[in-house]
């Protein structure tokens, strides 16, 4: 089964793997935000972080699979770029799952001393509100980063987040060329 996944891959294009994870990309983004509403969670500072580093990952791979030229060379830099937003999200991701798994092992986010991350996701959830009707909440952090508010087959969000940015980013780095194209 291995086998025949590895050969489906090799014959992918490139264009064609870009348009297949930006599309799970964006349904992972939209799935997460119909979760929060559905279940209504609350998301944090670092989950926002996260659903916009999908979106921004998605945005970049259609990009991709809509305008790259299907030279080695082009198609190894687009999944450079491709892999990076993926990347900063996994390590976001399991910084999150470390919160959340072995309190007091890294520094809980703090509302009262916010770092980089959480400043920036404050400034976009208060911008978003005041100059985008749509989707008022899209950005508004306002949960814990170290809860679990939603757990499927034991894993949290942020297991998960980071089981899919791994993905999009070993899968990208496949189909641009970054791997070994033939694997057996």
């Amino acid at each position: 089964m291995l086998t025949n996944a590895l050969s489906l891959l090799n014959r992918l294009s490139p264009r064609s793997g870009f348009l297949l994870v930006g599309l799970a990309a964006w349904a992972l983004s939209i799935s997460g935000l119909a979760l929060s509403y559905v279940e209504q969670l609350e998301p944090c500072p670092l989950c926002i972080f996260q659903r916009l580093l999908f979106m921004v990952f998605g945005t970049l791979a259609l990009l991709a699979a809509a305008f790259v030229r299907s030279g080695k060379g082009s198609c190894r830099m687009v999944g450079l770029t491709l892999a990076l937003p993926c990347i900063w999200g996994f390590g976001v991701a399991i910084y999150q799952t470390l919160m959340q798994s072995a309190p007091g092992f890294v520094q809980e986010c703090d509302r009262a001393a916010p770092g980089l991350i959480e400043d920036f996701v404050d400034w976009l959830g208060l911008y978003w509100m005041e100059h985008v009707p749509f989707l008022p909440d899209l950005f508004f952090a306002s949960g814990s980063c170290s809860s679990k508010e939603w757990v499927f087959l034991g894993f949290s969000l942020a297991n998960w987040a980071a089981v899919f940015f791994a993905l999009f980013a070993a899968f990208t780095l496949m189909v641009s060329g970054w791997f070994m194209r033939r694997l057996g």
